[in-house]
């Protein structure tokens, strides 16, 4: 792909490209939901990723040539206008606006062809993937020094504010710190980041069910107002500093709908900490039980599951080899997750794709998958 890259990008330039930048999607083995809430979250860096070549300008204009959106766009940095449309082209100005405002600095341009197999609204970080290598070409051109979890968060500013999304921290922050062959234990509350190996034996199988949500117009923010609704009656923070217990014994007081929400996020946190644990003991199969009961509380007290979704699932779970499966993302379609010994990867692939076709009239697209490193030159 980085070759194909470059030819394209001398192709349209008539020059070689400076640098090459990788950032990654990912996917999260389990704590949906959480990163919002400051609890935990355990996700990888994955194999799809944002591939763009970029070569500094001496003026602040952005050219940018996209091979997934067939177009090219053109941006001032000194002339920044939020279009109420929408597109692409609002995360690179959203990337750049965090970076001035936060930073206080003066951007250089670049211009950069990109291309990326992070499909689109599936729950795999296809933006912050995007955001990430944006941010990345944006402190080259600028010769700006790389610290990854500050570019996570200005990446989460470009979301929250300028795109439109209320997104947590999480996806921005695996794109730009993922580790190869470990899934990345993340605190939420203070950013602080903890490798954990994958256990031995074992493929994580992303499960495309070729259904799409957007997150701006789907039911994503109404989730979160009623997490933030639950910890103002606890006088805390976020959930993250909310026990079971103390849930419990305000179900009455919360209502059935927002102690549903709350009661998933932290029994989720529970699970999270139990997974890590599990992965550094290599016990695949309790982790496998982990993601089984993760997905059970997404669809039953989060409510952000879909037909598909649920039905993919099932099917994966109930596949010989499969040690777990579960939604991933934020929901309302787009992917699951499954953990499935190295033996049974094959056959599980292919009943996997043929049963959920035959019952849902749809296509799934499989990935086996392993954990790369973040966003990064290559």
């Amino acid at each position: 792909m980085k070759q194909n890259i470059i030819a394209q990008f001398t192709r349209h330039f008539g020059c070689q490209p400076e640098h090459v930048i990788r950032s990654p999607g990912r996917v999260n083995l389990i704590g949906e939901h959480t990163d919002y809430n400051d609890g935990f979250v355990l996700p990888m860096a994955i194999e799809p990723a944002t591939v763009m070549a970029i070569r500094p300008r001496d003026d602040r204009m952005i050219r940018i040539i996209s091979e997934d959106f067939e177009e090219e766009s053109i941006i001032d940095l000194a002339h920044m206008i939020k279009d109420s449309q929408g597109g692409w082209s609002e995360y690179i100005k959203g990337m750049a606006w965090a970076i001035q405002q936060e930073l206080g600095v003066t951007l250089q341009g670049f211009d950069a062809f990109e291309a990326s197999n992070v499909p689109i609204g599936a729950g795999l970080s296809s933006s912050a993937s995007f955001e990430l290598a944006i941010g990345k070409a944006l402190s080259l051109s600028s010769e700006l020094p790389w610290d990854a979890v500050q570019y996570a968060r200005l990446a989460q500013l470009d979301e929250n504010q300028w795109v439109g999304v209320n997104c947590g921290i999480m996806d921005q922050l695996i794109c730009a710190t993922g580790k190869q062959d470990h899934a990345v234990l993340i605190d939420c509350e203070d950013l602080s980041i903890d490798p954990v190996p994958l256990p031995e034996g074992v493929k994580v199988v992303i499960l495309d069910t070729s259904t799409r949500r957007g997150l701006v117009d789907s039911k994503y923010n109404e989730r979160r107002s009623a997490c933030e609704h639950a910890a103002q009656h606890f006088n805390v923070a976020a959930l993250r500093a909310v026990t079971q217990d103390q849930l419990e014994r305000s179900q009455a007081v919360l209502g059935e709908r927002v102690y549903r929400r709350a009661k998933h996020v932290v029994t989720e946190n529970d699970r999270v900490l139990a997974a890590a644990k599990a992965m550094r003991a290599n016990d695949a199969k309790q982790l496998g039980q982990l993601m089984n009961a993760s997905h059970a509380s997404l669809d039953q007290d989060f409510e952000v599951t879909n037909d598909a979704l649920n039905m993919v699932v099932d099917i994966a779970q109930n596949t010989p080899g499969c040690l777990g499966a579960r939604m991933t993302g934020a929901g309302f379609g787009g992917c699951a997750v499954a953990l499935v010994a190295d033996e049974a990867v094959e056959h599980f692939v292919a009943h996997v794709s043929d049963t959920y076709a035959d019952k849902m009239q749809l296509e799934p697209k499989i990935y086996v998958t392993s954990a790369t490193d973040g966003c990064a030159e290559i």
